[in-house]
């Protein structure tokens, strides 16, 4: 993917499903454009920094994304991954609050950056928006009780499972259906499990043997994807 290569469309006709704006009509989509940047970030480069107020939404037109938190100690912690029709910094926007943490582009990107006023004014006039990213913040919160509720009761074995089938609802598989459709690092898959780098190595190695799943490279290929849900301990 070259900078400039691709045409970014309106908000109005947009193809990407995203879960918040499909309230919104023609006409406040139109709205929504306007003053829109659309903007490419390399592989490694930053979108928003943790620690930086919000100026709007972004919206990842095509790429991967990840978020991640500086701890005290300055290590860098990896909490969740994003892709294409994904929204970024909705927290931050409404609560009127610094960033909690930074977006790296995980592959060449393009994202589209919507200024606050706009998304604000049409949060106050649409209800249905307002309802949708509600919904979302009620999905965020689950999710990070349930990882708390996973740190303490599930194993690690379950932890590296469930985590690869998180990242297969993110990004989901290539043209052959079973490999992951991103290529990850151990220290970023052990980062969402909540383990250690070294830990997150040898389960998958262990995963590998008993055929749960092939490792090729960076590359992870679940043969059965049932078969996964059962080592994860996975109630949906």
């Amino acid at each position: 993917m070259k900078e400039g290569q691709l045409h970014i469309p309106s908000c109005q006709d947009c193809t990407n499903d995203s879960k918040i704006f499909c309230a919104l009509s023609a006409l406040e989509k139109e709205a929504l454009s306007e003053n829109k940047g659309s903007n490419y970030y390399k592989k490694g480069q930053n979108i928003f920094y943790q620690g930086n107020y919000s100026h709007g939404l972004y919206c990842i037109y095509s790429g991967k994304v990840k978020l991640s938190k500086l701890g005290e100690d300055g290590k860098e912690q990896v909490i969740r991954f994003a892709g294409t029709g994904d929204i970024l910094g909705y927290r931050a926007l409404l609560s009127n609050e610094p960033y909690q943490a930074t977006a790296t582009a995980m592959e060449d990107c393009y994202v589209c950056h919507l200024a606050k006023d706009n998304c604000m004014a049409l949060i106050n006039e649409n209800s249905d928006l307002s309802l949708n990213i509600i919904r979302q913040l009620t999905k965020d919160l689950r999710n990070a009780e349930q990882h708390l509720i996973n740190l303490a009761q599930k194993t690690v074995k379950e932890r590296i499972s469930e985590s690869i089938l998180h990242i297969h609802d993110t990004f989901g598989f290539k043209e052959d259906g079973k490999t992951l459709n991103v290529a990850l690092s151990r220290s970023e898959i052990a980062d969402i499990a909540g383990t250690t780098t070294e830990t997150a190595i040898r389960t998958l190695s262990q995963l590998n043997k008993e055929g749960v799943i092939d490792l090729v490279a960076k590359s992870i290929v679940i043969p059965d994807i049932k078969r996964l849900a059962q080592e994860a301990n996975f109630l949906g």
